[in-house]
């Protein structure tokens, strides 16, 4: 029996209606505002239990296509008014955040997002039928396909869709970023006068403030906000008005241009054309490139965990320097243990968002001749991308990075009895002899100060000068004063 026989099922009661399609008919609750496409997506794709509704501006942006499709189909004759304006209505209410819960599909689907287009087609269809007063279900009145659909295809309206959803998402991500900037930088403020110890390949190197760390921080953000708003205006050239493979066919006169500018006044954001829509409607070569600036801020906000980890380690027994606010107890048998948890989180976040990114790429470059089929997993992976990160700047900021705190007491006992502040010597007795000074320290366990003098390379006086901390702050931002004559 034909899968389609095998599906048509007895009339409902008053409570059900039924649905038909190109395989059978199906029953539905009567008052669902999704219909029978939605149906059997839900269906064929019970897979990740992620529904597009966890996604709001993924679902906004759907709505902004079909108000931005309306009104240039309704200025250009193709939709009447009375069609039209129940669509641009119901689209408003979504756009303004209600009926979300009736975007149910899964955000991991086949067919290039048809089903996503066509549970956004179903439900602005029945919301639109039911402000006229017919009952959802009544598409010889107002079809999904016909109407809140005309002049698109899934092939234009979802990759627009998602360029547009991505765009919203960034200044969420975009504003925690420079909270997070702002936090570091606010410490590296109060951290301006704490000396310590600067490390490079996890050994002791040469001195630096905990200012300057901390301040480099903050700097290695603001890089990556500055990349995220230059990579995403790649976004910002849509597909729109191509319809099946970037033709235009059926549409009317002057609709991709017409349709583009509705949207740009629609959501806010400057949109424009694709130069060749034949070309955009398969190019994902925008989001590999957004995708790769996610990764690159997933590895440097780790890394800065990482280091907030380092410094943080101990708090005896390791490096020490700082003291991230305790948040939760970290042990369930050591008492008083507690782990720098936010960090660890911040460091998960990351390894997600790298997976993702090779996710991305996998996806773009699965295209085959006038489309790419997957970009449901893509979308789904950048969005969920933006999310975590944001979610995870957020968290950071608020519950460790604004509490940091410096243990003066450590960093200097720290660089006391280092033999960092050496390589201020080499400008006054040269190299060599500073090598065999640090060498000598070394050895003997005595202080640099100590063999220094004893050698003859330098006068007591140049020594208090140089390697007292209190006044190494100078040296490190002024450079090395001059000898006194020795």
């Amino acid at each position: 029996m034909h899968k389609a026989a095998a599906e048509t099922e007895k009339c409902p009661d008053a409570s059900q209606r039924s649905e038909t399609d190109s395989l059978g008919r199906m029953v539905l609750p009567a008052a669902a505002l999704h219909g029978i496409h939605t149906e059997r997506a839900l269906r064929n794709f019970p897979i990740t239990g992620v529904p597009l509704s966890h996604f709001p501006d993924l679902v906004k942006a759907l709505a902004m296509v079909k108000k931005a499709a309306a009104l240039a189909n309704r200025d250009l004759g193709a939709l009447p008014t009375d069609i039209a304006m129940p669509i641009i209505a119901v689209c408003d209410e979504i756009v303004a955040g209600q009926h979300h819960h009736h975007f149910v599909v899964d955000m991991i689907q086949g067919g290039a997002g048809t089903s996503t287009n066509m549970n956004t087609n179903e439900v602005i269809a029945n919301l639109a039928l039911n402000r006229l007063g017919y009952a959802s279900g009544s598409y010889s009145r107002l079809h999904p396909n016909d109407h809140v659909n005309c002049s698109q295809s899934t092939n234009d309206v979802y990759p627009t869709a998602l360029r547009l959803a991505t765009l919203q998402a960034c200044e969420p991500l975009l504003g925690e970023q420079a909270r997070l900037s702002a936090a570091f930088a606010e410490r590296g403020r109060c951290f301006s006068d704490v000396l310590k110890v600067g490390r490079t390949q996890l050994q002791d190197a040469v001195p630096i403030t905990l200012g300057m760390e901390f301040a480099s921080f903050a700097e290695t953000i603001d890089e990556d906000i500055d990349r995220v708003r230059q990579i995403s205006e790649l976004l910002k050239e849509v597909n729109l008005g191509g319809t099946a493979v970037g033709t235009g066919v059926n549409t009317p006169a002057g609709y991709p241009s017409l349709v583009v500018r509705h949207l740009s006044t629609v959501s806010g954001i400057e949109l424009s054309e694709a130069r060749n829509r034949i070309e955009a409607s398969s190019d994902l070569g925008a989001f590999v490139m957004f995708s790769s600036a996610l990764k690159r801020i997933a590895v440097k906000i780790s890394k800065i965990c990482n280091d907030l980890r380092l410094l943080s380690s101990g708090p005896r027994a390791g490096i020490g320097e700082i003291h991230l606010p305790p948040v939760q107890a970290g042990s369930s048998i050591m008492p008083g243990k507690v782990n720098p948890v936010i960090p660890e989180m911040v460091n998960q976040v990351a390894y997600q968002v790298i997976g993702n990114d090779l996710t991305v790429t996998l996806a773009a470059e699965a295209g085959q001749l006038q489309l790419n089929a997957m970009e449901p997993v893509l979308i789904f992976n950048v969005l969920q991308s933006m999310r975590m990160l944001t979610r995870a700047f957020e968290v950071l900021t608020d519950r460790c990075v604004s509490g940091i705190e410096a243990d003066r007491t450590r960093c200097e006992a720290l660089l006391t009895g280092s033999l960092v502040p050496v390589t201020a010597l080499v400008p006054l007795i040269g190299y060599e002899t500073a090598t065999n000074i640090a060498k000598v320290a070394r050895e003997s366990g005595r202080s640099l100060a100590e063999v220094a003098i004893e050698t003859g390379a330098m006068s007591a006086q140049d020594i208090e000068r140089l390697l007292t901390p209190s006044n190494m702050l100078g040296l490190i931002s002024e450079g090395p004063p001059a000898s006194s004559g020795q």
